[in-house]
């Protein structure tokens, strides 16, 4: 019954609709609903919504901003934050939360229990002030001590470790149903360059990577992950030239989504960061990105500029509607195990069920 209710919510919707829930935004420096952002949301319906330390004062105010946003829109939006711990943590004592250690110090402990018992912690925190999705762990393996923009983000140098403590930690999370999102596909651990600043270069092979990095990334499939993150890095000797694997048809839908069989959500990194902007046109990015595989659109430029570019695209051929319907599937079967659609679902089971009663008498 749920696949029926969730391919008539589908058929439902328009396509406006659709391609709102395939962008998460961002709104930096308010702490409060205004009148812009009302406007924003209501507008788009955007599927998903990224908090940061700016919207953040106490755990009272943040709170109230997260239900306002989840409460504008015909679908509420999926709230995500970036709290892997360490130096990645938006919520902190302001909010009334823990300042917890970087995941390498956990790491180093190679007690299953103790990451666990941190994911559960810090899911209980997340939940209680109205997180759905924790953009966390990183499964990227520290094996580059040039590469600062991982370094102790990472659970360890070497692929056990990462699988196993990374895995706990995400356990942990769900156990508070809180939606852990694998990071940075297919592992940001051997770079020398920060993807905020320019487009990272990894000279290896598929089989080098899948000897190291993609590790932690095949556990995730065989586990059933419900999100990973695509990296702003090119892999040239895998698909012959520096596209970044984000924006890679090759790299997202060829290897992750049918080699390696993921069937989870599919997310990009931050469209904002300079990997991609240093080299793509804002338009050229919300096209690549979406007719790679992915899934979402996070933190685009511009919520106008990415809606209309799909939009346009969509109507004129470039991409598909199947394209646009298999992504929004999955984003509507993500919210539906959070509970998203609690109250339609029992309403339409139970027109269902009248209907069928009809038809037998």
């Amino acid at each position: 019954m749920k696949e029926e209710f969730l391919k008539y919510k589908l058929g439902n919707m328009s396509l406006s609709e659709k391609i709102g829930q395939m962008i998460i935004i961002d709104y930096r420096n308010t702490i409060e609903m205004n009148v812009d952002l009302e406007n924003l949301l209501a507008k788009f319906n955007p599927g998903g919504f990224i908090i940061f330390k700016s919207n953040i004062a106490n755990f009272e105010q943040t709170k109230k901003l997260l239900l306002d946003i989840k409460e504008i829109g015909k679908i509420p939006a999926i709230i995500c934050v970036d709290q892997e711990g360490g130096r990645v943590q938006r919520f902190d004592e302001r909010a009334g939360f823990q300042k917890y250690s970087c995941m390498f110090k956990i790491g180093k402990t190679q007690d299953e229990n103790i990451a666990f018992e941190l994911g559960k912690k810090m899911g209980k925190e997340l939940k209680t002030i109205g997180i759905n999705m924790n953009m966390a762990p990183v499964l990227d393996i520290f094996s580059n001590y040039q590469n600062y923009v991982i370094s102790d983000r990472a659970f360890g140098s070497d692929s056990e470790t990462v699988k196993k403590m990374a895995f706990a930690y995400a356990e942990g999370l769900l156990s508070e149903d809180i939606i852990p999102v694998g990071k940075h596909f297919p592992g940001h651990g051997d770079t020398s360059k920060d993807s905020h600043v320019d487009l990272p270069i990894i000279y290896k092979e598929f089989d080098e990577l899948k000897r190291l990095e993609l590790i932690p990334f095949i556990e995730a499939v065989r586990k059933k992950f419900p999100a990973l993150m695509v990296a702003h890095i090119a892999v040239p000797k895998v698909i012959l030239d520096n596209t970044p694997s984000s924006l890679s048809k090759i790299m997202v839908t060829d290897l992750l989504r049918k080699k390696m069989g993921y069937d989870g959500l599919i997310i990009p990194d931050s469209l904002k960061m300079k990997a991609l902007s240093n080299y793509y046109t804002n338009n050229q990015i919300y096209l690549r990105t979406i007719a790679a595989g992915n899934d979402f659109l996070l933190m685009p430029q511009s919520i106008y500029e990415a809606f209309s570019t799909i939009y346009q695209y969509v109507n004129n051929g470039t991409i598909s509607i199947d394209r646009i319907n298999d992504s929004v599937y999955r984003i509507l079967n993500l919210k539906f195990d959070c509970g998203f659609f609690n109250k339609e679902y029992i309403e339409f089971i139970q027109q269902n069920n009248f209907q069928a009663k009809c038809r037998r008498k």
